[in-house]
């Protein structure tokens, strides 16, 4: 497959504490958003693609010197939209395997859910890192806990004594639903998974607006679809997410009777290959799924820390805390590299802290 056809970016998470949190920055300078208008990354310009992680060739391209001045900015908190700015209670992750494409579902030895039309591996690797958040004393989601909500609209530190993004102690994964009533759309519209979104929020019975407050719902998408045009010349991208709400949204806003509820479009990424971060952090076979949990990671850092965007936290050019840190290299305080979880070792990419102004894999929890 050519590397126009192939989409690939990297999330990541960030810290912000006005506790002077012992951590360490990054020197590299951060990278650019992907998912607004006027963003560099070509074909990724739509308004609901939030935090939209770019393939690396479109990262690359952003990366010339021209666009430097605008990755440098701490993020500024956006004042909330519908009063909601990011995940302040325990995050609570929904994986949603959408489509008849999948095949049949079983269970494997670890109580995961294994899909028969899955070759990656990529919805129990999904689950694996979802559960694993917040497990083994992890700090790569401590990056985000300096974040929070209850400040003025354009601050760029928090008070202890504001509401800040929780830390998912004992893991993140609340749920994990297989909806093979039908076969999932070819193109699926920004519209269309926003409303499977919501059909999962009321699958797993959170059918009010304080039961969705803290939780996102992570549509996966079977091999060979092209939801919101992944993996065409349209859609240079790996994963985006946003909320049900969005008037912008490909297809419309959906509406919802459960209240806002929150969402990634989670393509299937290992079929745009190295674009989307394959063999990223590690090589040969341990390497095939790196893209999956780089690139889930980003849009999960994202998501609690810029709930309903963009009333969260982004920069002056609107990018989130793992657009600034996607594709920025591996190793060091700031680049991607294995992040071990109880669950196992993955790849996981950086997000930007305030603290620090840089991006970085781990930060001291904020209490």
């Amino acid at each position: 497959m050519s590397p126009t056809s192939r989409k690939a970016r990297v999330r990541a998470l960030t810290g912000l504490s006005a506790l002077a949190l012992a951590a360490t920055g990054f020197a590299a300078a951060p990278a650019a958003q992907a998912d607004q208008p006027g963003s560099e990354f070509a074909g990724n310009s739509h308004p609901y693609r939030h935090g939209v992680v770019p393939t690396k060739e479109s990262a690359e391209h952003a990366n010339a010197a021209s666009a430097a001045a605008t990755r440098t900015s701490n993020l500024k908190f956006g004042g909330g939209v519908d009063g909601i700015g990011v995940t302040t209670g325990a995050p609570k992750v929904y994986v949603v395997i959408w489509g008849s494409q999948w095949g049949t579902a079983g269970t494997d030895a670890n109580g995961y859910t294994t899909m028969s039309g899955d070759p990656s591996g990529e919805a129990v690797r999904a689950q694996q890192l979802y559960k694993g958040l917040g497990t083994n004393n992890e700090l790569w989601s401590g990056v985000l806990t300096q974040y929070c909500e209850g400040v003025a609209k354009g601050a760029t530190s928090c008070p202890s004594t504001a509401s800040h993004v929780g830390y998912p102690t004992g893991g993140a994964l609340a749920g994990v639903w297989v909806d093979n009533s039908a076969a999932a759309p070819g193109q699926a519209t920004g519209n269309q998974i926003a409303t499977e979104a919501i059909a999962a929020a009321g699958h797993f019975g959170n059918t009010t607006a304080a039961s969705n407050r803290n939780a996102q719902y992570i549509v996966l998408s079977p091999t060979g679809t092209h939801p919101d045009g992944f993996n065409t010349s349209t859609g240079q991208f790996c994963a985006w997410h946003d909320w049900n709400g969005d008037t912008t949204l490909s297809g419309g806003a959906a509406t919802s009777p459960y209240g806002d509820v929150s969402f990634s479009n989670n393509p299937y990424v290992t079929d745009m290959g190295t674009s989307c971060g394959q063999n990223y952090v590690n090589s040969g076979s341990a390497g095939l799924l790196d893209g999956v949990t780089i690139v889930y990671g980003h849009e999960y850092a994202e998501t609690v820390t810029d709930q309903n965007p963009a009333g969260g936290w982004t920069d002056s050019s609107g990018a989130e805390n793992g657009d600034k840190c996607a594709w920025k290299g591996t190793g060091g305080t700031g680049g991607a590299q294995n992040v071990n979880f109880a669950t196992g070792s993955f790849a996981m990419q950086a997000t930007w802290s305030n603290a620090v102004s840089a991006c970085q894999i781990s930060h001291a929890i904020v209490p």
